[in-house]
């Protein structure tokens, strides 16, 4: 008979095998392991992550409750976030994908796939963000048919902005999401046209 910790690590290799591996030509786009915490926590307590991510540095918790979240999205949605690993070294870089937070939001918002993401800062300024963001709308094209998905991102997060706009996102609204000014951003999948 296995023991409760036994149990619970099997559980989580069955959620790993559930969640399908994306590559790009530097990034493995993967689930989430036990040993990706420490990169993690040193990512979300970097003040340049998070400078438009809240605003303040995330503590050990808040780490742990964002990637057990993305373990439970897998498995109740059906999507969630990949860990992102630089493939030439096998680097953590980040973490990119689609959630439904259920956040005290307009209704605009609500219920459509929202993606997300972030890099360590040692990743920044590459075209890595990029790269994984146009992989995970590739795939979500695939999973969420003809749908739109949603991305919310500081108004002064100029970078990321561009990247949303790259991968086919377009402002639909601005407003203050916790006291900072926030655009909301869709994507549209149109169905494939059919043929006369």
């Amino acid at each position: 008979m296995r023991t409760g910790c036994e149990q619970i690590f099997a559980k989580a290799a069955l959620i790993r095998m559930n969640v399908p591996v994306l590559e790009t030509a530097r990034l493995r786009l993967r689930a989430h392991r036990l040993d990706d915490f420490e990169a993690s926590f040193a990512m979300w307590a970097d003040p340049i992550v998070t400078r438009y991510i809240g605003g303040k540095p995330s503590t050990e918790q808040q780490t742990w409750a964002r990637m057990t979240s993305y373990a439970g999205h897998w498995v109740l949605m059906g999507f969630g976030y990949w860990a992102l690993e630089e493939k030439s070294t096998g680097s953590f870089a980040g973490e990119l994908g689609f959630a439904n937070f259920r956040r005290d939001i307009a209704s605009s918002m609500r219920d459509a796939p929202e993606l997300g993401w972030a890099l360590a800062s040692r990743f920044h300024g590459q075209g890595l963000a990029t790269e994984a963001v146009r992989a995970a709308v590739d795939w979500s094209d695939t999973r969420f048919g003809p749908t739109r998905t949603v991305c919310l991102i500081d108004a002064d997060n100029l970078a990321s902005i561009r990247v949303a706009q790259k991968c086919g996102y377009e402002v639909f609204e601005q407003t203050d999401f916790h006291e900072r000014r926030t655009l909301f951003l869709a994507r549209h999948r149109l169905p494939p046209a059919s043929t006369p």
